[in-house]
């Protein structure tokens, strides 16, 4: 017998399969994982193919060295993806491959867990007799009564109450007293949310005609559908409804949120509805743990999945429905290679498992909400919260008045008031402020310099801590401590500009002393369990109120919250990128929605100094369908996504010559490809080198080749040649990456 191996090498000289012998007695099945010989070396594999003949010749044919496991780690449902995935991403296979797997199973980093525990290997009786002979308060007397009840315990439990119990566990087994065995158990996450148990909750009207929909799908052939229900309307338990469903029925089912700062709540619903079969997986567990949820879920114990992006190659049995909770966000695309959107992959899958997909969002992107309109997705709404809860009040302030009056501060004296008000009904708040640090940037008044970082485009961010405090790239993550004279002017006048979640919070302590607060934004999430903390600290009621970034827009649930602060909405509106009115309108909608969930209603506080700006008063009305039908007309005109494909040649190097160079041999490769292929050329409406808004990233120049086009199958083959342009091109200084329809333009 032979196999067919991909070895795990990310190179397109080696991005084919390799005959390999199975030696006589050894068995293996697709998606098994092999080591084998590979030039003088040995390199891990998968196994893609098994034949009982070979073309190439027997002699020049290599034995399989031996199995990494006894079993095959990769299903073929998850093996077909990732070949689809590497033709579309127009990559070698290994490299989607990769994406099935536990990044630590390679090269051996995880193993699997073993403990060493102890037993009574007799009755209770003859072990009663044992205590009897012992010498009282002896450490043989105490570990024997530990273990009278007859359970297993790990030495680790043991020595608990027992100190240094080795010696002692070694002498009972020898007299027969106990056995002593080598375990596997199992690293299982322990979030610090409590899990919440099954409220036995009756579905209102809209929930039920929404589940109603579905339900004939989960047992059938599957379905599509995009659940649209204001913030507040239960969304979520409409998929739980689902989850239960699909479970009765011997099924599995994955939910995908956008962020991990989600998934502790989420997890905690799950495992209160759903036990251990729930399980979690995303980016922030250790190792060890996120291997052995994997396990789990690939042996069939584990049937339910919660994670961030990733978790969308679960290795589940039968899978019948996966959920995209928030399915606008753009953290569901993968900037990194390969490249892919998880909505996409998501489908994909389903329609290949005959499964069905939920994308789940109260401001749904532009391209989903399009594409229900079009009959791709059964659209399901929602048009009412819970018990018929009004949505939140909001008032727009205008920061120019705060300023004719005096205010400087990055509070209005309208949302001041109403803070304060809160703070003393004992309900709780939150406040969107969507840039971290103290202050947005340090700048002279005198010659108008920014302190930028010197290794990116990008002007740095000034945090409190220390004495001094400190500035810090936000791309990079470059430090230094802020000039006393201006660098470039040798003037006095060095001040501190804009503001952040550090002086929110600063501004809002001085002004509340005493009312507990906590911050969440990158600079206060880093752990394990730094989001799971932050969020079990607002929950439990012990901070009052809660600061961040968009990470605490949109899907959590706390009702208590009465008041939201959106403190300098200009902030999202204003960035160069043909989709930040969408994105602004979602984060401004999500937020809002985290207040009045509860029994007494909400009321939310916009700030900014445009209020005239359409996407505002979208937002103060709430109203998607009057915001999707302006935007689908401007990007309609303008020809933009989803009207045309946008795709992108994205060029770096650490020689600012070598990308401009790249980039224009790359736009010269371009149009030689379009007048050989004149039926490429019909479709593509632009070809166009620039120079990105971030002209440097992380000490290298950048240069950029966008691309409009038509859509169709002539663009696809284009954007198919300009991806293989990309991965083929040589070695030169320059590195080389092709997007399409890419998550930022900048």
């Amino acid at each position: 017998m032979y196999c067919q191996v991909i070895v795990d090498i990310v190179h397109e000289n080696v991005a084919k399969p390799f005959t390999y012998q199975i030696p006589e007695g050894m068995q293996l099945a697709e998606g098994q994982r092999v080591a084998v010989p590979f030039g003088p070396r040995e390199k891990e594999g998968v196994v893609v193919g098994l034949t009982e003949e070979s073309e190439v010749d027997p002699e020049r044919i290599r034995n399989v060295t031996r199995p990494l496991e006894d079993y095959a780690a990769i299903p073929p449902e998850l093996m077909a993806l990732a070949k689809e995935m590497a033709n579309r991403a127009h990559c070698p296979l290994a490299e989607t491959i990769r994406l099935m797997l536990p990044a630590q199973m390679r090269g051996g980093r995880v193993h699997i867990k073993i403990v060493r525990t102890a037993a009574l290997s007799v009755s209770a009786d003859e072990a009663a007799d044992a205590i009897r002979v012992c010498r009282t308060g002896s450490k043989r007397a105490q570990l024997l009564k530990i273990l009278q009840d007859g359970r297993s315990r790990t030495v680790r439990e043991l020595s608990e109450s027992v100190r240094d119990p080795g010696e002692a566990l070694k002498k009972l087994e020898n007299d027969g007293l106990i056995r002593l065995e080598e375990r596997e158990t199992l690293r299982t996450p322990v979030g610090v949310f409590t899990e919440i148990q099954d409220p036995g909750y009756e579905l209102t009207e809209c929930q039920q005609e929404a589940l109603e929909e579905i339900l004939p799908c989960l047992t059938g052939r599957g379905g599509r559908f995009l659940l649209h229900g204001v913030t507040g309307s239960g969304k979520t338990e409409v998929f739980m409804k689902a989850v239960h469903e699909t479970l009765a029925a011997g099924k599995s089912a994955i939910i995908l949120v956008p962020e991990i700062a989600l998934t502790p709540q989420m997890v905690s619903w799950f495992r209160g509805r759903f036990g251990a079969v729930a399980a979690v997986i995303h980016s922030r567990l250790s190792a060890g743990e996120r291997y052995d949820e994997w396990r789990r879920i690939l042996r069939g114990e584990a049937r339910v999945v919660i994670g961030a992006r990733s978790a969308v190659f679960s290795p589940v049995r039968k899978l019948g429905l996966i959920v995209i909770d928030e399915e606008h966000e753009s953290t569901y695309l993968n900037d990194r290679h390969p490249r892919y959107d998880t909505r996409e992959v998501a489908g994909s899958r389903c329609q290949r498992e005959n499964a069905t997909l939920i994308l789940a969002s109260a401001t749904p992107s532009i391209l989903s909400f399009a594409r229900a309109r079009r009959g791709d997705y059964t659209l399901l709404e929602m048009p009412r919260r819970v018990h018929d809860r009004p949505l939140p009040e909001i008032e727009i302030t205008d920061m120019r008045q705060e300023l004719e009056k005096g205010n400087r501060s990055v509070l209005s004296s309208a949302l001041r008031r109403a803070l304060k008000e809160c703070a003393e009904k004992g309900e709780q708040a939150i406040l969107l402020m969507n840039r971290r640090g103290y202050n947005s940037f340090i700048s002279c008044r005198s010659c108008g310099y920014v302190v930028k970082c010197p290794n990116c485009d990008i002007s740095m961010t000034y945090h409190i801590g220390g004495e001094d405090g400190i500035l810090r790239c936000h791309y990079c993550g470059e430090a230094m401590n802020p000039p006393v004279l201006c660098p470039e002017c040798g003037s006095h006048y060095i001040r501190y500009f804009g503001a952040g979640t550090q002086k929110v919070e600063d501004e809002v302590r001085k002004m509340l002393p005493g009312i507990p607060t906590v911050r969440m934004d990158y600079d206060t999430t880093g752990g394990k369990d730094g989001h799971g903390r932050i969020l079990e600290e607002f929950r439990s009621g012990r901070a009052r109120i809660l600061i961040g970034t968009q990470m605490i827009a949109k899907g959590l649930d706390f009702p208590q919250v009465t008041l939201v602060g959106i403190v300098a909405a200009d902030l999202a509106l204003n960035l160069p990128d043909y989709r930040s009115r969408e994105r602004a309108f979602q984060l401004f909608t999500q937020v809002a929605g985290r207040a009045g969930r509860g029994q007494h209603p909400g009321k939310v506080f916009l700030q900014t100094y445009k209020p005239e700006d359409p996407v505002i008063g979208f937002a103060a009305r709430q109203d998607y369908r009057a915001f999707f039908e302006s935007e689908f007309r401007r990007r309609r005109n303008s020809l933009y996504p989803p009207f045309t494909v946008l795709g992108r040649l994205l060029v770096e190097s650490r020689d600012e010559e070598a990308a401009e160079r790249t980039a224009g041999e790359l736009e010269e490769r371009a149009d030689a490809l379009l007048e050989l292929h004149p039926e490429w050329k019909k479709k593509v409406l632009t070809v166009n080198r620039d120079t990105p808004s971030v002209k440097y990233l992380k000490g290298k120049s950048r240069k950029h080749i966008v691309i409009k086009a038509l859509i169709g199958t002539e663009t696809d083959a284009f954007f198919g040649a300009m991806t293989e342009m990309a991965a083929e091109w040589p070695a030169t200084g320059s590195e080389v990456w092709f997007e399409i329809n890419p998550t930022s333009m900048m």
